[in-house]
């Protein structure tokens, strides 16, 4: 066994940032209100209500603006605009929500330190972070045991996925082995140094990357079962990449695909699927309601920019194979598609420019919600795709009509998690992550996908 050290795993550290957000803004609140005479914030017993809200509001809008997205959370130039994003709003509600919250102070100094004390507490607490959780000596060391095949394609995700989980070094498990691995900060060691090198760089678990275990030779076999039995974690790299990217790798499951695949029990429980309805339709009428305040602004925009028919809709496939009509604001010129079907791209010369802001905002699916009523749709779930498009991607993408076992959604895991599907390559991206949401399909994940919705639409990712 390797000595122990201290490495946090993906939910460990969003906990770990979430936990302290809250203690350390709460703390330095404490201590200014002790110090200087700002009295607007107290903490007591008797002002509990207060507290509670202010957390909920942290955490909320925090998650809106992504201060719990690792990747920007590591890079201290790239979450100090989201640490001020989330101190403008949570403030802004607080003071708007005086029936939950102290009555707003007739001192203005009072606002500005209220400000400060929880911009300056996140801003140092993310500091606190980068410097030192996110530093080296927190890293989770791997070694890859496997094949060459695939090694450039697998070391690449996980270093994208997570900034603290690295791989220190490579064994050829292969019987007969061709040319050493050849990539940039990887080191090929020989099999049997194994137990060598997991001493020596302190390694944390050891990572299979094989399609077929035959390929493994006898004696780094044994290698492993000793290892695993003198408590060494051993994972198969599937399972690790589904842990770190939160999507299904479809290009890596061969014949034995139905051990990747045990999806969802919400697929068939009877109480979420009631609720998960229930909220489709309550959310789609006050959608409905929220975007008739839009018409005057859509009817302008398309009068003037757009220039020809408002609503357009499209044959597309739902669940079970099942074809329906979805409904859309038009973002393109008319006649967009006269040749034929085509995937639309970045900058693409059809769209629009009202349609592009009307993508860019989301607000070019407001009519969707018609179809969510209608029971073709739902609020989350993997977008509809044309059937000429399904042809093509069955073709070529494993397990591509996988994703219609459950209803198409208006938003969805692929949707707020990757960029506009504009080939087949985008396409494979969103069903590894179409496939991961049918796998883990709960209330939480839809919460999640809801909030990373709203993210996308103030940050203008919508396309």
């Amino acid at each position: 066994m390797p000595k122990n050290s201290i490495h946090f795993n993906i939910s460990e550290r969003k906990i770990l940032l979430r936990i302290f957000d809250v203690v350390v803004v709460l703390f330095l609140l404490y201590v200014v209100g002790n110090t200087f005479h700002f009295d607007y914030f107290t903490i007591t017993r008797l002002n509990w209500k207060w507290i509670l809200v202010l957390v909920v509001y942290i955490s909320v809008f925090g998650s809106i603006f992504e201060l719990y997205d690792l990747q920007k959370s590591s890079k201290l130039d790239r979450v100090w605009i989201n640490i001020l994003l989330t101190t403008s709003i949570t403030v802004l509600f607080y003071l708007l929500t005086p029936f939950l919250t102290p009555v707003l102070p007739e001192n203005r100094l009072q606002i500005l330190y209220f400000f400060v004390s929880i911009f300056g507490a996140l801003f140092i607490w993310r500091f606190a972070y980068i410097t030192f959780v996110t530093s080296p000596r927190f890293y989770k060391k791997a070694l890859l045991v496997g094949e060459t095949s695939n090694i450039t394609t697998i070391i690449n995700t996980f270093n994208d996925a997570d900034p603290n989980y690295k791989i220190v070094g490579f064994i050829n498990c292969e019987i007969n082995k061709g040319e050493k691995v050849k990539f940039n900060g990887l080191k090929e060691y020989h099999p049997k140094q194994i137990y060598q090198i997991i001493k020596d760089e302190n390694i944390s678990e050891v990572v299979v990357a094989s399609y077929n275990s035959e390929n493994i030779t006898p004696e780094i076999y044994t290698d492993l079962i000793t290892l695993l039995e003198s408590g060494v974690p051993i994972k198969e790299y599937t399972q690790v990449y589904e842990e770190l990217t939160q999507r299904v790798p479809v290009q890596f499951v061969g014949k034995d695909f139905y051990k990747y695949f045990p999806f969802s029990r919400s697929n068939q429980n009877k109480m979420y699927l009631f609720f998960h309805r229930f909220f489709d339709v309550l959310i789609s009428i006050i959608g409905i309601l929220i975007g008739v305040l839009f018409i005057p602004l859509i009817l302008l925009g398309n009068l003037i920019a757009n220039k020809g028919p408002l609503l357009y809709t499209q044959e597309r496939i739902g669940k079970n194979g099942n074809l329906f009509r979805i409904i859309k604001y038009r973002t393109m010129v008319v006649d967009a598609e006269k040749n034929g079907a085509v995937w639309a791209k970045k900058n693409d010369a059809r769209i629009t420019p009202f349609g592009k802001f009307m993508r860019n905002t989301r607000i070019d699916e407001i009519p969707q919600f018609i179809n969510v009523l209608k029971g073709e749709m739902s609020l989350i779930g993997p977008r509809p795709e044309r059937p000429h498009f399904v042809r093509e991607l069955s073709q070529v993408l494993p397990f591509y009509e996988t994703r219609h076992i459950v209803k198409p959604g208006l938003t969805g895991w692929a949707q707020v998690r990757t960029r506009y599907g504009a080939s087949v390559d985008d396409s494979l991206l969103k069903l590894q992550h179409d496939l991961f949401y049918i796998k883990h399909r709960s209330f939480v994940l839809d919460v999640n996908i809801l909030v990373k919705t709203l993210s996308t639409v103030i940050f203008f990712r919508g396309q």
